[in-house]
């Protein structure tokens, strides 16, 4: 199958970084792939909203392909919209600005840990992927390679969750903010937001995948407009550089060690032969979610998130129109040139 099409499809692996609300903007790039219906995916992997919705996306093609994951994807996300406090968001407002009820939310959580504020762990998200999603049947049915990060607490060590773990917990562990949700215990261990580890991991598309095609759905901006001075800005600022970085670093390993291979000739041994295989592609979520208040990562509502949605369909259209036909072909991104510093 290496670097060949599966069936009449084209196919690609997925790196879904995560975001929490603003993972509606990846729904939307991956409802126009699934429309657009000439690609098949191998491998995906993702953090927080990213593993959301690689196993959103998984679930729904194991029961009915390229319509059935868009359906499992919407039903998804419009299930986290039904989470939302009418009291606490109200159906319209300014995303660039804090929203009100987010905004106490998150400071109330800067003084009291989620086991003050919430001693008997209810997560009314367990709830949504434990009624939305089959994990059994996707521990032995499962049409992609998932790879679900997590961050073991207590080591700062990145926990890779794949087909035959996939559990609820495994998910849940993935997209725990320790600030605002107790700790998941897995097997006796602790686990936090995967994003602190890998935003999302890129290197198992390449250890555990043949597909030479890579496409990286990034929500972060790869860099920022303004420095900031505010208090909360430098706040926001420096949690959104947290869940950056290893990302950053990652590729700019992946960046170097390729630049390394052509520079020295070392051609001749698989890892290198690998790495100069692939092919990477970029839709990036800047334009639509950069000006965004960080507290809008917490907004479940779903005006604001179906404007997300429709701001992912919008990028992933014009990225299909410019770029869908180098998928097999050639990278539409350069990321020796984004990635490793200028010298």
């Amino acid at each position: 199958m290496f670097g060949h099409d599966r069936g009449s499809h084209r196919v690609m692996s997925l790196a879904l970084q995560g975001g929490g609300a603003h993972g509606a903007y990846t729904w939307g790039v991956l409802d126009a792939l699934l429309e657009d219906g000439r690609f098949s995916f191998e491998g995906i992997s993702g953090s927080s909203a990213g593993a959301m919705n690689a196993v959103a996306l998984a679930h729904g093609f194991l029961l009915g392909g390229h319509e059935g994951a868009r359906e499992a994807l919407a039903g998804f996300w419009d299930g986290v919209a039904m989470l939302g406090s009418p009291e606490l968001v109200p159906p319209v407002f300014d995303a660039s600005l804090p929203p009100p009820g987010a905004s106490w939310m998150m400071q109330l959580s800067r003084w009291l840990s989620p086991y003050q504020l919430n001693p008997l762990a209810i997560n009314p998200l367990r709830d949504l992927v434990e009624s939305q999603f089959d994990f059994e049947r996707l521990q032995e049915e499962c049409p992609f390679e998932l790879f679900v990060a997590a961050t073991h607490a207590n080591t700062g060590e990145l926990r890779l969750f794949r087909n035959n773990e996939l559990i609820a917990d495994a998910l849940l562990a993935s997209a725990c903010l320790p600030s605002m949700h107790q700790t998941v215990i897995i097997d006796g261990e602790p686990y936090w937001d995967g994003a602190y580890a890998a935003n999302p991991a890129v290197f198992p598309l390449l250890r555990f995948c043949d597909a030479r095609d890579v496409l990286l759905v990034l929500l972060s901006p790869l860099r920022y407009e303004r420095t900031p001075r505010g208090a909360d800005e430098i706040q926001q600022r420096t949690l959104d550089l947290a869940f950056s970085n290893a990302f950053r670093r990652e590729m700019r390993l992946l960046a170097a060690m390729r630049e390394m291979a052509i520079e020295s000739g070392w051609l001749s041994g698989t890892l290198e032969q690998r790495l100069l295989s692939l092919r990477f592609h970029l839709i990036d979520g800047e334009a639509a979610l950069g000006k965004l208040a960080f507290s809008s990562k917490v907004v479940a509502n779903q005006a604001f998130l179906h404007r997300l949605r429709d701001a992912g369909r919008s990028a992933a259209q014009q990225w299909l129109a410019a770029h869908g036909e180098a998928v097999g072909h050639r990278a539409s991104v350069d990321i020796e040139r984004i990635f490793l510093p200028a010298r």
